[in-house]
């Protein structure tokens, strides 16, 4: 599956980003997808998953109440809702796909996108 992520940027601490990520290449429904983030010097971290119906979701304890993951079907596209962003939110973020049920481990996902980079100021 292709995976295309846009909508980084650098914004102020306390804004917000949508990060959107289109899928191509098979049935979006029957694809569980998920956001990772990298910061420099530490390893590739979960954000956020949802299930390939939408009704299962995750949000790591570091963005609850902050981050919402979402799926339109009818674009085949997830999105990351990021509100009140933190400097400590800077990193590359990804969105990663895999068949099956939904997974918090990145080494269960065998499709990445190019990542996308957020930079939150103070």
């Amino acid at each position: 599956v292709q995976l295309q992520a846009s909508g980084g940027g650098l914004v102020q601490a306390g804004g917000s980003l949508r990060l959107s990520c289109a899928a191509s290449g098979r049935t979006f429904s029957r694809l569980s997808m998920a956001w990772f983030r990298q910061a420099p010097g530490k390893e590739r971290e979960i954000v956020a998953a949802i299930s390939g119906s939408g009704g299962t979701t995750y949000a790591a304890d570091s963005v609850k109440g902050r981050f919402t993951i979402s799926r339109d079907s009818a674009k085949n596209t997830v999105y990351l809702q990021m509100n009140s962003l933190k400097p400590e939110d800077t990193a590359v973020y990804y969105c990663a796909a895999r068949s099956g049920y939904s997974s918090l481990d990145r080494r269960s996902y065998g499709d990445w996108g190019q990542g996308t980079l957020v930079t939150v100021s103070s």
